[in-house]
């Protein structure tokens, strides 16, 4: 006679999971993970004695509230000199991660919010423009009382760092950094005869109301990490972690966002930069071209310094990381 098979595997679960199951789909994952089984497998009275809490998760989320009620999520790592980072569209803080614990592993407290409509911040319905940003902005260095600030932007941040030296000036600011940063302006213009035409942009509109997910798989597979050029080395892991962020985004916030990063004009902004600024591009940048944006900010602010990465994407945080790093770290601590 036939043993049943449920037997052969022991005692099933309501759900129909065997005890077997279990133990051959955890060796999986731990070999997804690369861990050893061993570690894993440990016997119900071994574990039983550990604490089954973590004590991060106890510890209140980062939040302030702005004077318009919209709440906005950052970041706060590490201690010493404060350096703050403004993420591009339509991504969040954790698009910093890496510079951030590059950084704060250095000496320096690392801050970084989510943009409102963005990652963990509300949704608003209005307020969706650089001036707004700026002042969300102004309100989180208030709030925390940051002071001799190096303020980092990358793309829409660039402008947001921007627009707030242009608003609220440099009395709480020390250096800025602008990397594959949206100014001077991405639209072209009488005034700005090679920008990108509004065509574009109508595109960008058009795609995501049609289908805003397959629009950020397209980005992130393309030209936003330059995994479309020829030889490129893909990674399906940085796509998916793109694609997150951008869902993560409000709907209206993230449509509403294509206007203020492709229209604002930054020009009289970055005539009012009286401190330090380093200008970081990839001269391969195929969402924010090279020759209408750093090299035109670099005639604009005074004395600022302008890097040119050979062959870099628009996310030199991520292609080119280890060399940004060098660069962020260098500059903060001249």
């Amino acid at each position: 006679m036939n043993t049943p098979a449920s037997s052969q595997s022991g005692p099933r679960s309501p759900g129909g999971f065997s005890r077997r199951d279990f133990v051959l789909s955890t060796a999986a994952f731990a070999a997804i993970a690369g861990l050893p089984f061993s570690r894993l497998a440990a016997s119900p009275e071994s574990t039983a004695s550990q604490p089954l809490s973590n004590p991060e998760s106890k510890k209140p989320m980062t939040t302030i509230t702005t004077k318009d009620g919209t709440t906005l999520y950052y970041k706060d790592w590490g201690a010493g000199p404060v350096v703050t980072f403004s993420h591009g569209w339509p991504l969040n803080a954790d698009a910093w991660d890496s510079q951030m614990f590059f950084l704060a592993s250095q000496g320096y407290r690392c801050v970084a919010h989510d943009r409102r409509g963005h990652g963990r911040s509300s949704q608003p319905w209005n307020g969706n423009d650089m001036d707004t940003y700026a002042d969300d902005l102004a309100e989180l260095f208030e709030k925390l009382d940051l002071k001799d600030v190096t303020m980092i932007g990358h793309s829409t941040g660039g402008g947001e760092v921007a627009r707030y030296i242009g608003r609220h000036g440099t009395k709480r600011v020390k250096k800025a950094v602008l990397m594959g940063a949206i100014p001077p302006i991405m639209l072209k213009t009488p005034a700005n005869p090679g920008g990108l035409p509004i065509e574009v942009f109508d595109g960008y509109r058009a795609a995501y109301l049609a289908d805003r997910s397959q629009f950020f798989l397209n980005v992130a597979s393309g030209p936003f990490f330059g995994f479309n050029r020829p030889g490129a080395k893909v990674s399906p892991g940085l796509i998916q972690a793109w694609w997150l962020q951008g869902m993560m985004t409000g709907h209206k916030n993230a449509y509403d966002c294509i206007q203020a990063f492709s229209e604002t004009d930054f020009t009289e902004d970055l005539k009012k930069f009286d401190v330090p600024t380093l200008i970081l591009h990839g001269d391969d940048d195929q969402v924010v071209p090279i020759a209408d944006s750093a090299l035109l900010t670099a005639k604009l602010v005074p004395h600022a310094t302008l890097k040119i990465y050979p062959g870099g994407t628009h996310a030199l945080g991520h292609t080119h990381a280890d060399q940004l790093n060098r660069d962020l770290l260098e500059f903060v601590r001249s």
